[in-house]
Parts: structure tokens; C-alpha cells; sequence
């Protein structure tokens, strides 16, 4: 193919591409214009984390005390839930972490090198948002009208989605993560000493895992927007999808059937919504295939 055929093709194709929307510099950039172009959206995005984490550095007895290590008092909010539903269905079942979880840092450095993991941890979290808007910065030119218009609010709603996912962690499934596996014996004889690390370690995992988990309609509209994923597909395999559903909430809860429970319900609800987003999805690329 000759210089001049090739030109006439990325000519034809900036046209359509300008046509429907596509800026036609960003689909003339080469690879490593493109590279340079995401280092910028990782530095911000760093730097984000970076002022978060800082902040969550200065703010130790907040951070620590009236977040990370209230869990395991009885005044934490969700202890105080369940003694109330506890006293009303006359059961000591559900009175957990009545008795405050002691913890112990085996290593000298151990309290430092947990309170600045701690604080990378919160100002990830905290910088959520603005990871997600880079990331969506990127590729947005990269979109057509339309499909931008179609993915108006994806970072607000996956900023929303992240956050709750996390809250439902920590308030769910958190306490009663702590309390089965903090009271939990093989025998009389052995005595638990949790490690400060062990204990934060579990709290940020489980946290973050639902937090990622509650990104499934998320997911689902990319996925669906790529063609790689179908409402049929997700119908076909449901009952699939929710066994998987179970095993993942028996892998992140106590080993109770209370505890699964209360974690596949928003799992299957969010599953159920991925599906009617997929279908929306494949609907909307129909009718725009329809047009052509």
C-alpha cells in the first residue's frame, strides 16, 4: 500500500470520526503520545492520593480511634444494632463484640510502619473520586458524542457505588468478621493475641473488597459496551452467578449463614441491575446499527 493510499485512508477515517463526534487529533496520537498522555493521569492521580494520605497522617486519633478500631467496642454503631435486635428477638446470638477486641504490636516499628499503611489506604480511598475522573479523562476523547452523552455520570455514579460499597463493608460485615474470628478457639487452652496488623489488615481487605464488588453494574455497562458481555449470557448463567455469589460471601464473611445472607442480598440485587443495564446497552448499539 503506497504513502498517498495510506493517507487517503486516515483521511477518510478522521472524517468519520470528526463526523461522529471523535476529536481527530486524539485518533492520530501514537502509541507513546498515548502513554505520556495516561503518566499524567497517574501523576495526578498519585498526587491526590498523596495530599489524602497526608491528611489521614495528621489526623491519627480519628482515623484510628474513631474509625478503624471502633469496630470491635460495643458503642460501635452496628454492636449497638444488634444488641437492640438481640434484646427484642430475646436471643444472646446476636450480641456481638460486647467484650472490646484487645490488640498487641509485636515488632518496634510496628505501630509506625501500620499508621502510614493506614493512611496510603485512606487516601486511596478518600481520593477515589478523583482516580476515577482521571481515569475517565483518559478515555473520554476517545468516545463519540453519543457514546459520551450515553456514559454521562460514570464517574459520579461509580464514585457513589465505591463509596457505599465500602460503608456496607465496614458497618456489615466488618463487626462480625471481628467478632467470629476474635473469639474464635480451637481449644480452652489457647489464648488469642491479635496482632495490630492482622486486625487492620482485615478491616482495609474486607472493606475494599466490597467496595470493588458494589462496582458490578459498573462493570456491566463497560463490559456490555464492548460486546463482551449480554443480557442473555447473564440470564443464561444466573443461577451460576449466584452460586458464585454465595461461595464469594462465605470467602468474605464468618463462616454463619446469618452473615452469607445478609452479603449475596445486595450482591444478587446488583447483579439484577448489571442486567438490566447490559440490556439497555445492547438495545441502545441496535438501534444506533439500525441507523447506519
Amino acid at each position: 500500500m503506497s504513502e498517498e493510499t495510506k493517507k487517503e485512508e486516515q483521511q477518510g477515517k478522521n472524517a468519520r470520526r470528526k463526523k461522529k463526534g471523535m476529536k481527530t487529533s486524539y485518533a492520530e496520537m501514537s502509541f507513546l503520545e498515548h502513554l505520556e498522555e495516561l503518566r499524567w493521569h497517574i501523576i495526578r492521580s498519585v498526587l491526590a492520593i498523596s495530599v489524602f494520605a497526608i491528611a489521614a497522617f495528621i489526623m491519627k486519633d480519628f482515623i484510628f480511634s474513631t474509625v478503624i478500631l471502633s469496630p470491635r467496642t460495643p458503642d460501635f454503631w452496628t454492636n449497638r444494632m444488634f444488641f437492640q435486635l438481640a434484646e427484642w428477638a430475646g436471643t444472646d446470638a446476636l450480641k456481638i463484640n460486647q467484650t472490646p477486641l484487645e490488640l498487641i504490636s509485636i515488632k518496634i516499628a510496628g505501630q509506625f510502619m501500620t499508621h502510614i499503611w493506614v493512611s496510603i489506604i485512606a487516601g486511596l480511598i478518600l481520593a477515589s473520586p478523583v482516580v476515577f475522573y482521571e481515569f475517565w479523562r483518559f478515555i473520554k476523547p476517545a468516545l463519540y458524542d453519543n457514546e459520551k452523552k450515553y456514559a454521562s455520570g460514570a464517574v459520579f455514579f461509580t464514585s457513589v457505588l465505591f463509596g457505599i460499597g465500602i460503608l456496607f463493608g465496614y458497618y456489615l460485615i466488618v463487626p462480625l468478621s471481628v467478632h467470629f474470628l476474635g473469639t474464635y478457639n480451637v481449644s480452652g487452652e489457647v489464648t488469642n493475641q491479635i496482632n495490630l496488623r492482622s486486625y487492620i489488615g482485615s478491616v482495609t481487605s474486607i472493606s475494599l473488597a466490597s467496595g470493588v464488588v458494589f462496582l458490578l453494574p459498573v462493570f456491566s455497562f463497560f463490559l456490555s459496551k464492548v460486546g463482551i458481555l449480554t443480557p442473555q449470557f447473564m440470564k443464561t448463567y444466573r443461577k451460576h452467578a449466584y452460586v458464585v455469589m454465595l461461595l464469594l460471601s462465605a470467602v468474605i464473611t464468618p463462616p454463619d449463614v446469618f452473615s452469607q445472607i445478609m452479603v449475596c442480598i445486595p450482591l444478587v440485587f446488583l447483579y439484577e441491575i448489571g442486567i438490566i443495564i447490559s440490556r439497555r446497552v445492547v438495545k441502545k448499539r441496535e438501534k444506533e446499527m439500525d441507523e447506519i
